[in-house]
């Protein structure tokens, strides 16, 4: 089994029990939490599969997604007072989650002959946009447009790909490399508080 396999398996685990935990937070019952669990894990990659029209949809031409987001729901009802003191492991297979997920939509994109700047969004889409509905669907404003540096790291991944892709750099290299930045970004953003600035006023609005 590829490494990128199951980085992406690891991933999808990570966000399905990160949309469990929130939906039991909202006092959801058994299948509102794998309704949530679900969407956050494979939201973003059924959307741009949607978007591409690319058939089958990501879930449905490999089970082992559900059964991985199963696994996770069944995990974080049994074991969920024994996860969250595992916040920061969670937080680094969702990290590593969100790169793959990044850099394989923005690959599909690119095999489908996307220009390479929508490709790029794909594979943003890919990445974050499982959160989004998560929060939307739990009445939650999302987290990539509140506060933390969270697509952006994605963006910037995806550009490093993009690039040392132009450059003819070995692709399991570029893979790594692109990986690693949107990690980086993600893990220094969290650590050190950093946010992208807000619109707060105009240069003539008053101060």
């Amino acid at each position: 089994m590829e490494l990128i396999y199951v980085l992406d398996i690891l991933g999808t685990f990570a966000f399905a029990v990160s949309g469990a935990l929130v939906a039991s937070d909202k006092k959801f019952d058994l299948f509102g939490v794998i309704i949530i669990a679900f969407v956050t894990a494979v939201g973003g990659g059924m959307l741009r599969d949607v978007l591409m029209n690319a058939h089958p949809i990501n879930w449905i031409g490999d089970l082992n997604y559900l059964w991985t987001i199963l696994f996770a729901v069944i995990a974080t009802f049994l074991f969920k007072s024994k996860i969250l003191p595992l916040s920061k492991t969670m937080f680094l297979f969702d990290t590593v989650g969100l790169s793959v997920f990044t850099l394989l939509g923005l690959q599909k994109g690119l095999s489908y002959d996307l220009h390479p700047v929508i490709a790029l969004i794909m594979g943003m889409i890919s990445a974050v946009f499982g959160g989004v509905l998560r929060d939307v669907l739990t009445n939650k404003v999302p987290l990539i447009f509140e506060k933390e540096i969270y697509a952006s790291a994605c963006l910037a991944g995806g550009i490093t790909y993009l690039l040392l892709a132009f450059f003819e750099a070995p692709k399991d290299l570029n893979f790594i490399i692109s990986a690693s930045v949107i990690i980086t970004i993600r893990l220094v953003s969290v650590k050190f508080k950093l946010e992208l600035p807000k619109i707060k006023d105009d240069l003539f609005g008053k101060t």
